[in-house]
């Protein structure tokens, strides 16, 4: 079998496209298991991070922000510690005695929040979320390119409610997933993550069962499609995770919507209700895409790097015939045009030919491409190349081709 023939049978490889598609590289300087961006790859952080934030926002969720670092009490309290103790990084000040660690964690650092001042039944739910990095000492044998890491973004979320309303809560945390994945074209299933009988996990018997039956409950009344796996709860809660298929028909774990009624207790959260009594809060952690970087594995092998228009880090080309003036004042000002319109669009006026210039542009997997020539400068007409995965768009002026791009990835189709 030729060489060709083999690297096709390997299938895609997000750390090879990652490096063609210039999205992101590693340093030895920088350490392993420590993606660094680059401003390609940036624009898909942004951009599906973006989309999630969007989606939450629209759901009644308010960002946050916290710090790194925090003194290791933090997670003595809410359990990590002793549970993930072997994991964490842990940094020394000059200045106090205090030890600290980088967070592998956001949920302690929220509860924060919410324990800042009493809070009123009227005020629930209250649901925060935040994009930000945390950090895991994962052993140097276990990294993976983009899939396991020691740096990991995610889009953390975090709600605070009554008992009674962990139902609408959740539905709505469905919803959201359901609108995600259907843009990104990932069939999924749930897994219903429930403890064992094992001793690794926190919290009494009898709020696990409750939490447990109303989670199986949720999925029943959602419709979900599950399996119950017994040992893969968190060591605080039950959870749903979602099980992505992605197009070589394997199964990943992305999102995730995890009922807490373990740290709630452990940290003395609570709320004044009608009464005027104080009651329990109970805790829901959510994430849209999970891990940004393994996200991002999955998904550029899913689509062997082909995004679609509206998360491709450049959606237009614009290339000239050759140097004469007139052709390349108008493809600058296509280029300009089109930064108004919000699309990311590059200039290619260099001395290659134009068969080599469309061949990079194909190589870079850029949605569309213009080539500017006499006839263009003459008519005012442009006929853009479709990747070969995307429509052929009718030939028009530089304005109908501009909009109609910038409506196709306002709209994500």
């Amino acid at each position: 079998m030729d060489e060709a023939k083999t690297e096709e049978n390997k299938g895609p490889d997000h750390r090879r496209l990652g490096y063609e598609l210039d999205l992101f590289t590693f340093s030895d300087l920088v350490g392993p298991g420590l993606p660094l961006f680059t401003p390609r790859g940036t624009i898909l952080r942004d951009e599906l991070l973006g989309f999630s934030d969007e989606l939450q926002r629209k759901n009644g969720f308010q960002k946050v922000a916290i710090p790194h670092i925090t003194k290791e009490d933090l997670y003595k309290v809410s359990g990590h510690w002793d549970k993930f103790g072997h994991e964490l990084f842990l940094v020394k000040s000059q200045e106090t005695k205090d030890q600290m660690v980088l967070k592998p964690m956001n949920c302690p650092h929220h509860i924060q929040i919410y324990a800042s001042r009493p809070r009123s039944y009227r005020e629930l739910p209250i649901r925060y979320m935040e994009n930000t990095v945390q950090y895991r000492d994962e052993k140097k044998g276990e990294l993976n390119g983009l899939v396991r890491v020691r740096s990991i973004s995610i889009d953390d979320g975090h709600i605070f409610c009554r008992l009674d309303e962990i139902e609408q809560e959740f539905t709505t945390i469905m919803e959201m997933i359901k609108e995600m994945y259907r843009v990104f074209n990932m069939r999924f299933r749930a897994r219903l993550s429930f403890r064992d009988d094992s001793e690794g996990y926190l919290g009494d018997q009898k709020n696990w069962e409750l939490a447990q039956k109303t989670i199986e409950d949720v999925a029943k009344k959602l419709g979900l499609d599950y399996e119950i796996a017994e040992g893969e709860a968190a060591f605080y809660g039950p959870k749903i995770d979602i099980m992505v298929t992605d197009s070589l028909g394997r199964e990943w774990q992305c999102a995730t919507e995890q009922l807490d009624l373990v740290m709630p207790e452990r940290f003395g959260l609570t709320y004044i209700d009608k009464d005027n009594t104080e009651q329990p809060v109970v805790m829901i952690h959510k994430a849209l895409l999970g891990s940004f970087e393994r996200f991002l594995s999955v998904y550029l092998e899913h689509t062997n790097g082909h995004f679609p228009l509206w998360l491709a880090p450049e959606q237009l080309r614009v290339a000239t015939l050759n140097d004469e003036p007139a052709i390349v004042e108008m493809a600058k000002e296509v280029v300009a045009q089109a930064k108004e319109h919000g699309i990311r669009a590059e200039l290619d006026d260099s001395n290659e030919s134009v068969g080599k210039k469309i061949r990079d542009a194909e190589v870079m997997k850029v949605p569309y491409t213009v080539v500017i020539g006499g006839k263009e400068v003459e008519s005012g007409q442009l006929a853009s190349r479709g990747r070969s995965d995307l429509p052929e768009l009718p030939a028009s002026s530089a304005e109908e081709l501009l909009t109609k791009l910038s409506q196709d990835a306002k709209s994500r189709k």
